[in-house]
């Protein structure tokens, strides 16, 4: 149960959908799917091919669990059966990994639009979406193949547990804003986004299942789909603030608001609501006009969103909780009695002797072995500090004529390498580079590398770009002094600055994170190195300008760079 409540497979979700009584689906003992129809045919002694000819609705096929998908998806686990489609956990025997399966007949009504919209979702390639893996049409049947992720839960059993957290909640609209924003500019639509399409992973990031494909799956369309999903993030900011829905219905485990009321703002639900999330679901919310108590406008596109998270002040993570030491606790010798200190009554009772000295022929050479091993002590401490003395005061007339520079660069304490858990892209337009070659910069092998793409304009990436970095976790918050970067191109004019960030978040604001050095260098290394250590646990490294490079097997000649191995000191 636990692998099926935090996988990232785009199942159907029965919140909202009335089941079709008639035509309920049930499941035999070895996994094979019948219809009551077919059922209620039998009784009937009239012949099932006769009966799907007349059937209204297509009928899956029968499959079951380890059945073959192309000779190479087998399936594992039906997760759903609803409205004439079924989803699976399934296993891709090529690559040895977990994967989701949609199946549906091939002359169902929506098959066509299924597959489009699987089609038009694997074009996209955005890492902030999860992603289709194949869409085919074979022997009757349309399948859509997708990842699987085991590793990340749900919004809806996240909530379970209580509301979000504001940083949580801040981050959650922030990614899921900037995500929608990027899919809407390419003409894709998700019209389906739940408690249950939103995943967060291990490393803090959130992701998105079911884009365009969820809502074809259901047949939903829409006139307005900009509006559709900008009021849907509305509703997962409230259900994550106040752990209620914002209708008056219970959904996806919540319970919506009290019945003839109307929509109310979650920091008048719940208290210790983050003011400016607050009104920022409002205004993403449709309320007949009405937005949060300072009239700003409603937002009515993701972009809308986008830009009005990004007008929020910062908010920072909650500092991790103190657990103080165990209160002292005096023991009875020490109150001078024994047993219960409180119940003493009339003449108090002689203190017990303390214990003697040692004695006898063990506690006598005990004795003078730690004797020994103090003198010892002090000798060999004698003869350090001597030493010590006599070797500065060698330096000092060596070093007679030595200016302020070289004593300060003397006293340079030393600096230790700090160890790189996980990284991520980082690109606050919405326009990735290469995010799955991240790994390969903290990997300890200089021979592979992440890259950029080519640009026809430099070395200054400015005004075009902001810039192109990565963000590296360290695992914890560390004293972090400076860096090396390795560059797969070497050349004039490649300039950076290291900064201190909060998380792994791609789409975070420059201006609100902390500079830690600059850099720039026409060699193979960049290194950057602060004036004092900054304690952080995100670092980004952010290149500003790239050299010119000639074409290779990668990319054609251009303004380009690539990053072999990162390494930080503290």
């Amino acid at each position: 149960m636990a692998e099926r409540s935090t996988a990232a497979v785009d199942v159907a979700d029965n919140s909202g959908d009335e089941p079709l009584p008639a035509k309920a689906e049930e499941t035999t003992a070895d996994g094979v799917a019948r219809t009551r129809h077919d059922k209620k045919s039998a009784e009937n002694g009239k012949p099932q091919d006769e009966e799907k000819e007349t059937a209204s609705k297509p009928v899956p096929p029968e499959l079951h669990s380890g059945h073959k998908l192309a000779r190479r998806y087998r399936l594992e686990e039906c997760v759903t059966r609803l409205d004439g489609f079924s989803s699976w956990r399934a296993v891709d025997e090529k690559l040895r990994r977990a994967v989701g399966v949609h199946l549906l007949p091939a002359d169902h009504t929506r098959a066509r639009a299924v597959l489009a919209a699987a089609r038009s979702s694997a074009l996209l390639g955005d890492p902030r979406f999860v992603q289709v893996l194949d869409a085919v049409e074979e022997n009757d049947l349309v399948y859509v193949v997708h990842e699987w992720l085991p590793d990340a839960t749900d919004l809806r059993t996240l909530l379970a547990a209580g509301p979000l957290e504001s940083h949580d909640a801040y981050q959650m609209v922030s990614q899921i804003s900037w995500a929608m924003a990027a899919a809407h500019r390419e003409g894709l639509a998700h019209l389906r986004l739940t408690p249950n399409s939103v995943l967060r992973t291990s490393s803090g990031q959130w992701r998105i299942r079911g884009l365009a494909v969820n809502a074809a799956l259901r047949g939903i369309s829409s006139e307005t789909p900009q509006r559709t999903d900008t009021e849907a993030i509305g509703a997962l900011l409230y259900a994550s603030l106040t752990q209620r829905w914002p209708y008056e219905s219970d959904a996806f485990g919540l319970s919506g608001l009290p019945k003839g009321v109307g929509l109310i703002a979650p920091d008048q639900v719940r208290a210790g609501v983050h003011r400016g999330l607050s009104e920022l679901s409002m205004r993403a919310l449709v309320n007949d006009g009405a937005t949060a108590s300072r009239q700003e406008q409603p937002c009515t596109t993701p972009d809308d969103l986008v830009k009005a998270v990004g007008e929020l002040p910062r908010i920072r993570p909650p500092e991790p909780a103190f657990t103080p030491p165990p209160e002292y606790q005096r023991t009875t010798y020490q109150q001078g009695s024994y047993g219960h200190p409180g119940s003493r009554t009339g003449a108090s009772r002689p203190l017990p002797p303390p214990p003697g000295p040692l004695e006898g022929r063990t506690g006598r050479a005990l004795k003078w072995a730690v004797s020994a091993l103090l003198i010892a002590a002090l000798g060999l401490g004698s003869w350090q500090l001597a030493d010590a003395l006599m070797d500065r005061q060698g330096d000092d007339s060596g070093n007679s004529d030595s200016d302020d520079g070289g004593k300060k660069s003397g006293a340079k304490r030393p600096t230790l390498p700090l160890t790189v858990q996980d990284a991520a892209e980082f690109y606050p337009d919405g326009k990735p580079q290469h995010p799955d070659d991240v790994r390969l910069t903290h990997d300890e092998n200089p021979s592979t590398y992440w890259r950029t793409y080519s640009y026809t304009g430099g070395p200054t990436l400015a005004p075009y770009k902001k810039g192109l970095g990565i963000v590296y976790d360290l695992g914890g918050e560390r004293d972090v002094s400076g860096a090396s970067v390795g560059l797969h191109y070497s050349g004039a004019d490649t300039a950076g600055s290291l900064y201190a960030t909060d998380s792994l978040s791609p789409s975070a604001s420059l201006d609100s994170l902390r500079k830690i050095a600059d850099g720039k260098t026409d060699g193979s290394t960049l290194r950057f190195s602060a004036d004092k250590p900054v304690k952080a646990r995100y670092v980004l490294v952010w290149l500003t300008a790239i050299p010119y490079s000639g074409g290779d097997e990668y990319s054609k000649a251009g303004y380009k760079q690539g990053i072999t191995e990162v390494k930080f000191t503290g």
